[in-house]
């Protein structure tokens, strides 16, 4: 690890100590926009203030343990961009399981999918979105353990890590060069699903013999009806990384990247400053909010078996602000699609609001996969893994058993 890494920590943290006593959300009478939800501050600021607490909120965390067995417990000074990474795949998460108008509240228990989710991005070698994950399926995005990431190399871990989650069944598309292609989106979010396909049962695959029924019949007959039966939308994780300007944000951008805070699919958008990185959840008049993740905290003991404490999950204080003028121009947008009706109807929100408005465009939107690019392959489950993370099937297996899981968090 580099010796400026625990100076740059400290220095952040004293930032983050300071930012708490800034001034309180200014008093204007624009809206605020917060992932797709708009709150006037004079009548809905408490709503606004509780839909921003419910994001779950990643930081840096310090004493967990090494990763890869040697390498750092802390990702102090090096693991922003993850954190980001973290907060805008939770927050698909979240949609996919609790819908964008769940809220978090410290006084009443939480549903067993919220508890399941925060479980993924624990701070352990076999939680799938992990600090210790990410790092190590970084290594084969040519980033070393304790570099740090740009926004386009923490979705590319994003999009591979999602593989070997059985339970989420995420798909993560990543546009490549600008252009977010529908036809390749649709051949990714309709493969046949691996839950099902994988769900045990006493032959094995899920299927359940009937009377006088073989296994090798009712595994026939169980293939033959999902050959037969329209393939399920996977829900989708969709991520535009761009560069939208050189040195600094285009001024000609900045109206389009306000809309994308009010698609209902906004999920929000990765990027900062030089070596900041900073989750955005939307904007009010000329500046955007996010989520900061340079508090490092301690890491959460999770050995014992008991619920998680889950209060430095979520960030009680009023959210941070900065100019969208002072932005760095590579970011990743965000948006989730949880239907194909839902995409189908971004791609309409697209066409009017920011390709038929705008002399020049932040990214392209087109039907069929263009002709001179590579084939496009769904991403697949690789067979062997060489890039030394250690995996785990499925966050089930966080669990000894279903009834394990009930036990903690029903």
């Amino acid at each position: 690890m580099s010796p400026i890494i625990p100076v740059l920590a400290k220095y952040e943290n004293q930032i983050n100590v300071f930012s708490e006593f800034l001034e309180d959300l200014p008093d204007v009478d624009e809206p605020v926009w917060i992932l797709g939800a708009c709150y006037d501050l004079k009548t809905k600021k408490s709503e606004l203030l509780a839909d921003v607490r419910s994001r779950l909120w990643f930081t840096y965390r310090k004493k967990f343990s090494p990763i890869g067995g040697t390498g750092p417990s802390s990702d102090a000074g090096w693991g922003c961009m993850l954190r980001c990474g973290q907060m805008i795949l939770a927050q698909a998460l979240v949609c996919r399981h609790l819908g964008r108008d769940w809220r978090w509240d410290p006084k009443k228990l939480q549903p067993k999918e919220y508890h399941r989710i925060l479980h993924c991005f624990l701070d352990k070698k076999d939680s799938c979105y992990s600090i210790h994950q990410m790092a190590q399926m970084g290594v084969g995005e040519g980033k070393s353990v304790g570099e740090w990431y740009g926004p386009n190399t923490v979705t590319q871990v994003l999009k591979k890590l999602a593989l070997f989650d059985d339970w989420n069944t995420l798909a993560v598309y990543v546009s490549m060069d600008n252009t977010v292609v529908i036809e390749d989106i649709k051949k990714q979010c309709k493969q046949p699903g691996r839950e099902s396909m994988s769900r045990a049962g006493p032959c094995g695959r899920g299927e359940v013999p009937a009377s006088g029924q073989s296994c090798s019949e009712a595994q026939g007959k169980t293939l033959n009806l999902q050959s037969q039966r329209p393939l399920d939308w996977r829900p989708l994780l969709l991520v535009i990384p761009l560069r939208m300007g050189i040195n600094s944000i285009n001024p000609v951008y900045i109206q389009a990247f306000k809309e994308c805070f009010k698609m209902p699919q906004s999920c929000g958008v990765l990027g900062g400053k030089p070596n900041l990185a900073y989750y955005f959840i939307g904007f009010i008049d000329d500046e955007l909010i996010y989520l900061d993740p340079h508090t490092t905290q301690q890491a959460v003991d999770t050995e014992s078996g008991s619920a998680v404490d889950d209060q430095s999950y979520h960030c009680q204080r009023t959210p941070h602000r900065m100019k969208i003028t002072s932005l760095d121009p590579s970011v990743a947008l965000g948006f989730f699609c949880k239907s194909e009706e839902d995409f189908d109807s971004w791609c309409d929100l697209v066409q009017q609001e920011l390709l038929k408005k705008r002399n020049l465009r932040m990214f392209e939107l087109v039907e069929k996969h263009p002709s001179h690019w590579p084939p496009f392959v769904p991403p697949t489950k690789p067979e062997v893994q060489t890039t030394g993370a250690e995996f785990i099937e499925s966050p089930d297996k966080l669990f000894e058993s279903e009834e394990e899981f009930e036990i903690l968090y029903v």
